[in-house]
């Protein structure tokens, strides 16, 4: 590495021979590490301008608004556009492809830390910076060679709502309820009427299908059949298939939506397309019930919770979910386990009074 300390400057200085040429500059940093990442991505980019310089450049705001384009259509588009906004702000848009950085890389990590955001959100936005180069890159576009900081996903604890949660949850999603910051029934409009059942309608389907929100937010008419009282889910993360029988509340549900049926889709928004990742009057409701450490994918946990604790094992309860892998399934192995040990019991119990072993 060529990095060296010149005079009596406290940065670090990148200092090397390429093609016959002298290059020189300070690094502007004080740590040794960064000055020598920079001098490797620096090399990189003069090796892509000497023996790629045919290819086309284009900078990161216009590679990403081709990513997002090619992924318009997709159940994940939402959360997409989402981040937009998050990526527009933290990162170096009008740079190009071929001048992108590690080190901008990781600043945009450490800004997301320091406004409190969770590591998994860092992660999809990091995701979402990957895709965008591959995907240039695919088109034959210039791109950087990018070492993509690591974030780890801190291990927490199963979370799950109780029936007594879930009764908080539904009583704060319930259309009739009154409330701080509600007009009164009789001065709603309808748009906010059916807002407001929809988050209840679909808090319940969640609840007893156990699908991804996205399966169910986006769900189309076509694959209800009240008839049969079956949901045939298509799972767009693992691309499988899974047929759901409705329980009573399901089938109550959408046999009412049916009879108001207003697009194409189950859930809509005011356009009568597809929902979409709209989340915020559920997650608002779940700060009204006071829920700690719950979000909407918690609803997920909870039915899978429940039909292990009520004897169902893991390899039937990972049909349910749609799960490619059993080992996503094995989370709720000992929930399976607990149930199997006291079981056990009862029989060495039963056993123990037909033998007359009672202890004295």
């Amino acid at each position: 590495m060529s990095i060296v300390k010149r005079g009596n400057s406290k940065y670090w200085y990148i200092h090397f021979q390429f093609d016959g040429q002298i290059h020189i500059k300070s690094a502007r940093t004080t740590n040794k590490k960064i000055a020598e990442q920079m001098e490797i991505e620096w090399k990189a980019k003069l090796h892509s301008q000497q023996y790629q310089g045919r290819k086309q450049r284009l900078t990161l705001a216009d590679a990403f608004e081709q990513y997002k384009a090619s992924k318009k259509g997709i159940s994940s588009y939402g959360n997409l556009i989402a981040h937009e906004t998050v990526l527009i702000r933290l990162l170096p848009m009008k740079k190009h492809m071929d001048e992108l950085t590690s080190h901008d890389l990781e600043r945009f990590k450490q800004k997301r830390i320091a406004e409190g955001v969770g590591a998994e959100i860092i992660k999809y936005g990091l995701l979402l910076i990957h895709g965008t180069r591959k995907f240039a890159q695919k088109l034959g576009y210039q791109v950087s060679p990018l070492e993509f900081p690591s974030v780890k996903i801190p291990k927490v604890p199963l979370r799950y709502l109780t029936e007594q949660e879930e009764r908080r949850l539904l009583n704060e999603l319930a259309p009739n309820r009154e409330g701080s910051g509600l007009k009164p029934m009789a001065e709603r409009s309808d748009e906010l009427k059916r807002m407001m059942q929809d988050a209840y309608d679909l808090v319940i389907l969640l609840l007893d299908t156990g699908a991804r929100y996205s399966e169910i937010a986006n769900i189309e008419w076509f694959r209800i059949s009240l008839a049969e009282r079956t949901i045939n889910l298509w799972r767009t993360k693992v691309q499988n298939e899974t047929v759901l029988y409705m329980t009573d509340r399901v089938f109550d549900v959408l046999s009412r939506r049916l009879a108001t049926k207003a697009s194409p889709y189950v859930f809509n928004n005011s356009n009568g397309e597809a929902r979409g990742y709209c989340t915020q009057s559920i997650r608002k409701a779940i700060l009204r019930a006071g829920l700690q450490n719950c979000r909407v994918h918690t609803l997920r946990h909870t039915l899978a919770s429940r039909l292990i604790q009520n004897g169902m094992s893991v390899y039937e309860v990972r049909e349910i979910l749609g799960h490619s892998d059993l080992k996503t399934t094995m989370r709720y192995a000992h929930l399976e386990q607990k149930h199997v040990t006291i079981k056990a019991r009862d029989v060495i119990n039963r056993l123990n009074q037909i033998s007359g072993k009672n202890a004295v």
